[in-house]
């Protein structure tokens, strides 16, 4: 794309074959044709159909259909039942996917309603109205204090233009436009004050400008475009889903087969130990593990909503959880967007004179409700004098003005004269220090205005170096009055100077210790924004993202970085300044690259791009635009940086919960396999449990307790422990041993019973009937107990409180009444093939049930000290959230 910003208006307008005049309405016709509307393109919908199978395409899902496959082979009623409930399962994962996949859609929408409806233009030298998607390249655009702008473009006229390009660069003030035309190429968006972007707000002036990018070869079309590119990344827990998966379906079938196999050898029917295979299949196969996972999910959401996080996309709670980087915008995110005063200094210490001469060089104005209209620099210093006591509208009718001096770039000061009620006139000044000191020839002080010598200039100039070092935009107030008003060439002469305004854009009060708990949890704060590099690092020091040793760097720097470098150096930088939305794709993708899940937060349409990219996009819900939200996984109701570290909180102990669940249910079909495959290797005439048992145990044990477990609390030291690796697998060696050793206890403790029962029973015809029943109750009841192990890896349940969370004591006793109510009454016996068990039966049942509480209480005291050991991160990972160097 041509850049438009560098060289003379005039050979703009003739590359563009165009006129000050602007275009006749034909040609404009004929450019309508060749250009295409002033929107934005939408990709066309995937249609249904594909989209369905898309879903279909993950390994659980393909798990999940060899359930039901399998239940419908296993005869009897229960196990169509049970398949029925599997598609069912299957159906609504896919609704909630399908529903959650419109997010870059809505956000191009958002980039849409964001277009101005409406366009002043000349055409056939006459002004005119019109939609702004008929706006054309070569268009002349009329532009004045309230338009939204409609397309990009190059200035042509410019009288006090001033442009708030928050939206698109996150600078925190209106940009003052010029005509300048030595701009060169290299350029930073933000700094090309000879051009106009599509909607951006003009928030004072006027001016002309002819239009050189319409639609998608508009900086609005580039950022839709950024935001098509390519698909989000998996989240962490969605890839460890797909290693579970996978390991799940590879088990499965290895264990049916050898199962098969084993009972050929050993001259079982075929019929029969295909029979045994379906049952393993279905004792191996957690066909509610994603509909567990999906609900503890729904939970974090809803503990979220509650601390003002509001989650658009689910897994992105889990993803938050092991965030190690946070990528913050500033203005907005980290500041209140809403320039202050923060600092007037005086020369006799007096704040009136000063703060008057500011209310009447002003066009800012107070509203009924107590609020300002206006540029928010002036809206500052009319706030900071309301304050003080000062009332504008009562001193400008004292005061009325009679003449101005609008503020222009080159010029760099604001004039307004005004009638004095005694008679005679005052002219108040406000402007850049470094012009408007040389137009004073006193100073105020204590007893009135005295002259300004070389000595006072320099003393007033180093006051205003301090100032400006710490990131105030620095304003000089002087005033002058006189009997007779001179020409207006003279009204800038012998000007009396009153005071330095130092204004900025604070920091939120509650960003500071946000920061801290971040830091505390081994995450490591970035600021990323358009602003310039002295403000950004101002705040940034402000707030501790920015230490000792950090570095900083420019857009412009990182257009001569390859791509390689940065993600090689990333560590060392804690603050971007004047970056673009290409850059802070760049950032967020070198952050990833180096193994550490990015977060990204924003409010801007120059955010967009970045919050889609990122692992998980954090954008504000009452500052930002609407197309940060709709490419934002959480918006942030309150736009408060902590709710990111208390969401990363709930993520932490949500993705917990959603590991203790894994465990428990995996461990406990471990459990079932092993009791199965180990009864066919050692040729049992009956295998210990039947399929419609195992289905009842599956809704009995792996439903509620399960849910149960997604409703713990989080951990006391969950914001204490280091981030986790993105690519760091669920299945580690300590979750594996646990989760083998725990479910070879449970077959233990089943086929214990079963034994039990075949030896109390001697009578043929009920041996086998009682140790069937026998190791049915046992694996049951037992695994509920066992659900109560689960609720943390390496704390005493006693320790936690048994009742600290009534979801898994309400749990527990329904599935034990569900289970006796199978044992004990008659109808529901014969359904499950189970008989009546006496008092000694009983006793060994409950006995070998309660046993996997005493056993794993001992393995957690055991393996506590070994426990107590700082987890290690990878090399890579150390290094990327390491405080770097000095360079």
């Amino acid at each position: 794309m041509k850049d438009f910003h560098t060289g003379f208006a005039s050979s703009i307008l003739s590359s563009l074959d165009a006129s000050p005049s602007g275009l006749t309405e034909a040609e404009a016709r004929r450019r309508l044709d060749a250009y295409g509307r002033n929107e934005l393109r939408s990709s066309p919908p995937h249609p249904l159909v594909l989209r369905v199978l898309d879903q279909l395409r993950d390994p659980m899902i393909l798990v999940l259909l060899g359930a039901a496959a399998v239940s419908l082979l296993a005869s009897g009623g229960a196990d169509r039942a049970d398949a029925l409930i599997i598609l069912l399962i299957v159906v609504l994962n896919a609704i909630v996917s399908l529903t959650q996949e419109d997010g870059a859609r809505r956000a191009l929408d958002a980039l849409e309603k964001m277009s101005s409806p409406k366009a002043r233009l000349l055409r056939d030298g006459h002004e005119v109205t019109v939609d702004a998607a008929l706006v054309v390249p070569g268009d002349v655009m009329l532009l004045r204090a309230g338009d939204r702008v409609p397309a990009d473009g190059r200035l042509l006229v410019c009288a006090g233009l001033a442009v708030d390009e928050s939206a698109m660069t996150g600078e925190s003030v209106p940009v003052y436009k010029s005509l300048r035309d030595d701009l060169p190429a290299d350029t930073p968006a933000g700094d090309r004050v000879n051009t106009v972007t599509a909607s951006t707000l003009i928030t004072s002036g006027r001016g002309r400008a002819v239009v050189t990018a319409t639609g998608m070869d508009s900086r609005m079309g580039q950022i839709a475009s950024l935001l098509r590119q390519g698909d989000p990344a998996p989240t962490p827990l969605q890839r460890r889903m797909g290693e579970v998966s996978g390991k799940l379906s590879v088990a499965c079938l290895a264990v049916c087969a050898a199962t098969f196999a084993l009972g050929l050898l050993r001259g079982r029917p075929p019929a029969d130990m295909f029979l045994t295979s379906v049952s393993l299949a279905v004792a191996a196969i957690p066909e509610g593990l994603p509909a567990v996972v999906s609900i503890v999910l729904a939970l974090g959401v809803q503990r979220m909503a509650r601390r003002g996080a509001i989650v658009r996309r689910l897994p992105a709670v889990e993803t938050l959880g092991c965030a190690g980087v946070i990528c913050s915008d500033k203005t907005g995110t980290l500041t209140l967007n809403r320039m202050t005063l923060t600092e007037l200094w005086t020369p006799d210490g007096a704040k009136t004179s000063a703060l008057t001469a500011a209310a009447l060089c002003c066009d800012a104005r107070m509203t009924e409700d107590g609020g300002v209209q206006g540029d928010p620099t002036e809206s500052a210093l009319l706030l900071a004098a309301a304050r003080e006591g000062i009332d504008a509208a009562s001193l400008l009718s004292r005061y009325p003005r009679t003449g101005e001096t609008p503020f222009d770039s080159s010029r760099k000061y604001m004039l307004t004269v005004h009638a004095r009620p005694e008679g005679g006139w005052r002219i108040a000044v406000k402007g850049a220090p470094d012009v408007l000191l040389p137009l004073c020839s006193r100073v105020q002080s204590g007893g009135g205005a005295v002259p300004l010598d070389d000595g006072a200039r320099e003393r007033l100039l180093l006051r205003n170096g301090r100032m400006a070092a710490g990131a105030l935009r620095v304003l000089a107030l002087a005033v002058r009055d006189v009997d007779v008003l001179p020409p207006s060439s003279a009204w800038a002469r012998d000007l009396t100077f009153l005071g330095l305004a130092g204004l900025m854009d604070p920091p939120r009060p509650e960003v500071r210790s946000a920061v801290a708990q971040c830091r505390r949890a081994g995450i490591r704060p970035v600021m990323i924004t358009g602003d310039h590099r002295a403000t950004a690092l101002a705040v940034a020091k402000d707030l501790d993202i920015y230490r000792p040793g950090d570095r900083s760097v420019t857009g412009q720097d990182l257009d001569f970085m390859p791509q390689s470098v940065l993600e090689e150096e990333i560590a060392s930088f804690s603050v971007f300044a004047r970056v673009t939305p290409e850059h802070k794709l760049r950032i967020v993708r070198a952050w990833q690259a180096q193994g550490v899940v990015a977060a990204m937060t924003g409010d801007g349409v120059n955010d967009a791009p970045a919050l889609r990219a990122a692992d998980v996009g954090c954008a504000m819900g009452l500052s930002g635009t609407d197309v940060a939200r709709g490419a934002a996984d959480v918006v942030l109701t309150d736009d408060d940086f902590s709710t990111v570290v208390r969401a990363v909180e709930t993520g932490r102990g949500v993705y917990a919960n959603v590991r203790k669940a894994i465990h428990y249910l995996l461990s406990c079909n471990v459990g079932e396999l092993l009791t199965i495959f180990l009864a066919s290797a050692v040729g049992l005439s009956r295998m210990p449990l039947l399929p419609v048992q195992l289905l009842w145990r599956n809704l009995v044990t792996d439903s509620l307790p399960a849910l149960a477990l997604g409703m713990e609390r989080a951990e006391p030291d969950v914001m204490s422990r280091p981030p986790r690796r993105a690519d760091a697998p669920l299945f580690d060696r300590r979750f594996t041993l646990r989760l083998m050793w725990q479910g070879l206890m449970v077959s233990a403790l089943t086929l214990t019973a079963y034994f039990f029962g075949r030896a109390v029973m001697p009578a043929a015809g009920l041996a086998d009937e009682t140790a069937n029943t026998m190791a049915f109750a046992t694996l049951t009841l037992c695994q509920l107990f066992h659900a109560y192990n689960a609720r943390s890896e390496t704390r005493s349940v006693f320790a936690i409180g048994v009742a600290s969370n009534p979801s898994m004591n309400r749990a527990f006793f329904i599935g034990m009444a569900m289970q006796l109510a199978v044992l004990c009454l008659p109808p529901l016996q014969r359904l499950f093939s189970v008989v009546p068990l006496g008092a000694a039966q009983w006793s060994a049942v409950l006995a070998l049930s309660v046993l996997p509480v005493p056993v794993c209480e001992l393995a957690k005291r055991l393996a506590r000290p070994e426990r107590a050991a700082p987890r290690r991160l990878a090399p890579r990972q150390k290094r990327a959230l390491s405080t770097p160097v000095a360079k």
